[in-house]
């Protein structure tokens, strides 16, 4: 068929091609199932394109924009084809007023499926029309549509909004009947709400769809019915079930309508209807869930305890009553923990730190797993743990704040000690990972780091260490926490350790030289002074002559190789073995690992067999406190015999050697310290702690007030306490003690006339 165009000789009138136009667009809107021939589309598109294109008569008022372009027509054709569309809506309308419900939305359903498509062809029949007269009127800013979108415009005006409110409440009953668990026709729903959307049109733009119908129309009353049918569900069923179920409910139905959105509505519903189900479903019950919290905890219900953090972290400010609560809960079982095991706990190290790290490590996988790691359920568990830790039932029994910090360094000396007992290396990494896990809360890390040097020194000077590179491994993670001041100390005293062989060797080498025989095995350590953490004698010692020789050579060779070096003997921290050659029932004789001190008091009994106390005394020059301590040590080890009750004696009081003493060992050590020792000890070095944080604190005193040369009383506190609370947590009174002895040092000033001010003194 050909196509006609302007210069054609026949004008072309809409009365001579609308019957053949109706009749194809009518046979196109109802019954386009039954197939369109090619040729037939064709016939009708060219029907348009000649009466578009064909002559008019010249109009004698047109306008001069018409007079410089081609003379397109179309007003009358777009007109009868709005009244077509018009009058096809009302027969529908006929139609539908007599269904109901779920019907009513099949036949919606079916002629808005039957309508767009068959409108998508006859918008291309008329595209010439859409291409020319209606982009001319509708740049003129006239309401002229393109064909597609005013079949939508003419659907929604004279049949949608007619039916709107009985489509809606239809699609509603379906999607209550859903939530009852009845099935529906899902599909049905997603065609009828996508013709909501379908029928959103720009004013501005008329191509683009916009949401206001499915909005007003639909999603505000679904929000509604939503509300409403979850608040009814909501009330019933948490007054008859356990918040637990309650909880497992409010999930499947939040997945639910998750579901119900991806499968039937709009993707843009879904931020305002899961808003929506978390006011009404978690909201409106939070106190009741936040009541169930404590008993959770209680009862170790990970499952229950997991949902009800992914469930109140979706409202806000949720979660705030449970990290409290968290908070209260974990320093409340910390505390009976450590009741539990107090009298056993204040000698046993290793009990203390692992019920510490028990409590501690099952409240972090709960925190990790449960409440995935949230920072403020991490500060909750931080905040307990450290209460716990520095303030519990062991603290409180030993009268002292700073018990936790000492027992958590002698555990650390057991990981690292030589023992029989100690795990493999590779699980030594994770316990001291333990260990720093309670060194985190700590607050007075200078307690440990005091305790914690002092037993360094023992394992290095005795040699006990399990290993060197866990001792480096452990220094290294003290040092990345609290930084290299922390650790300096330590790490010099390594140092020390390959020097002083060093220097042990070349002293063997001059004896070799000099052809000079000890008479025995003679090993000595020389440490800088100010690394080591010991402390000189307390008392004299007379060196037995069996040793003094080994000291003299070495004392002349150090004289020589370092000149104006001055040498301090330390007795105390020295020991030895001795070889039994006195007992009858054992002719290969014991070994004894002694103490300096015990070897004095030992070599004694080769000159006498039976010695009074102060003959021991004399003889030995020891302090009466440390004479009493080696004696009780040997009596406690039954190498010697007193005449008394063991703890009772006096300067009148007999020993001799005990003649019946038996082992199953052939080499014993009997240089154990006796627990009033050991508690000597501790008390030495707490005490030694005070005094380094009296001069910690004078010396941050200073610092801050050399820089800000005048301060207020009060913030120069402040200032101190933020300087030094990485080490420990100074009190206020300890405080204002250092102060004033800087002010009698004439290091700080009261400024006169001026209350509560000092001033730094150059």
């Amino acid at each position: 068929m050909s196509v006609g165009h302007p210069g054609g000789s026949k004008r072309v009138t809409l009365d001579e091609i609308w019957p053949d136009l109706e009749t194809g667009i009518h046979q196109l809107i109802t019954n386009l199932n039954q197939g369109f021939q090619n040729a037939r589309w064709m016939a009708l598109y060219s029907n348009v394109y000649n009466y578009c294109t064909t002559s008019r008569p010249q109009s004698a008022t047109r306008t001069a924009k018409q007079a410089n372009g081609a003379n397109f027509v179309g007003a009358e054709l777009y007109l009868r084809l709005k009244d077509f569309l018009t009058k096809h809506m009302k027969g529908l309308l006929k139609v539908a007023e007599a269904r109901m419900d779920e019907g009513l939305l099949h036949y919606y359903h079916t002629e808005w499926t039957r309508y767009i498509t068959a409108m998508k062809y006859i918008n291309h029949i008329f595209q010439y029309l859409n291409r020319h007269w209606v982009k001319r009127e509708s740049d003129d800013g006239k309401a002229v549509f393109e064909i597609y979108t005013l079949s939508l415009v003419i659907w929604r005006d004279h049949f949608f909004n007619a039916l709107k409110s009985r489509l809606t409440n239809a699609l509603l009953v379906l999607i209550e009947k859903e939530r009852n668990g009845e099935q529906i026709d899902t599909s049905l729903v997603s065609g009828v709400v996508s013709a909501y959307v379908s029928l959103g049109l720009n004013k501005d733009k008329p191509k683009d769809t916009i949401l206001d119908v499915y909005k007003s129309c639909f999603e505000d009353e679904f929000l509604a019915a939503t509300e409403i049918y979850y608040t009814s569900e909501s009330n019933n069923f948490i007054s008859v079930n356990t918040i637990a179920d309650y909880m497992k409910k409010v999930e499947t139905r939040l997945a639910e309508e998750l579901m119900r959105v991806r499968q039937y509505l709009h993707a843009s519903t879904e931020i305002e209807l899961v808003a929506k189900c978390d006011k009404v479903l978690i909201e409106k019950h939070q106190d009741a869930i936040w009541g169930e919290f404590q008993k959770l905890l209680e009862d170790d219900k990970m499952e229950d305890l997991t949902r009800m953090y992914s469930l109140l972290s979706r409202i806000q400010k949720g979660l705030e009553p449970l990290k409290t609560i968290l908070e209260k809960h974990v320093q409340t079982i910390g505390n009976q923990t450590v009741e539990q095991i107090v009298v056993a706990a204040m000698n046993d190290p290793k009990l203390y730190v692992d019920s510490l790290l028990k409590v501690y490590k099952k409240y972090n996988d709960l925190v990790i797993s449960a409440f995935r790691n949230d920072s403020g359920f991490v500060a909750s568990l931080d905040k307990a743990c450290r209460r716990f830790i520095n303030d519990n039932a062991v603290c409180k029994a030993a009268k002292s704040a700073s018990k936790s910090p000492e027992l958590l360094a002698r555990y650390t000396d057991l990981l690292l000690k030589k023992s029989a007992k100690n795990p493999e290396e590779n699980e030594m990494e994770q316990l001291l990972n333990d260990v720093m896990v309670v060194f985190k809360y700590i607050e007075d890390k200078d307690v440990f780091q005091t305790f914690y040097s002092k037993m360094l020194a023992k394992r290095l000077i005795h040699g006990t260490s399990a290993s060197e590179d866990l001792e480096s491994l452990m220094i290294s993670k003290l040092k990345a926490t609290c930084g290299y001041e922390y650790t300096s100390k330590l790490q010099r005293m390594f140092t020390d350790m390959p020097l002083s062989r060093d220097l042990l060797d070349r002293f063997r080498s001059h004896l070799e030289k000099k052809n000079a025989n000890l008479g025995m095995d003679f090993t000595v350590m020389v440490l800088a002074t100010g690394s080591w953490p010991l402390n000189s004698a307390t008392t004299n010692f007379s060196v037995p002559k069996e040793l003094q020789t080994c000291e003299d050579l070495f004392q002349k060779f150090y004289q020589q190789e370092y000149t104006g070096r001055k040498l301090n003997w330390l007795h105390q921290l020295s020991k030895g073995e001795l070889k039994t050659g006195y007992l009858t029932s054992n002719k290969t004789g014991y070994i004894l690992q002694a103490s300096t001190y015990q070897m004095g008091v030992l070599l004694l009994f080769n000159q006498e067999d039976t010695m009074t106390t102060e003959y021991i005394g004399v003889a030995t020059q020891l302090t009466e406190t440390t004479l009493k301590t080696t004696l009780l040590t040997l009596l406690k080890a039954k190498i010697l015999c007193v005449d008394c009750e063991d703890e009772e004696f006096d300067k009148t009081n007999k020993f001799t050697l005990n003649t019946e003493y038996k082992n199953k060992r052939a080499k014993v050590n009997i240089n154990v310290p006796i627990p009033r020792q050991v508690e000597e000890d501790s008390q030495s070095t707490h005490k030694t702690v005070e005094e380094d944080r009296k001069w910690a604190i004078q010396a941050a005193a200073v610092r801050i007030m050399k820089m800000r040369r005048r301060l207020q009383h009060a913030n120069l506190i402040s200032e101190v306490v933020a300087q030094v609370q990485t080490r420990f947590k100074p009190g206020i009174p300890l405080i204002k003690k250092c102060i004033d002895i800087l002010i009698e040092k004439e290091y700080l000033e009261r400024v006169e006339g001026q209350k509560d001010m000092y001033s730094y003194v150059a």
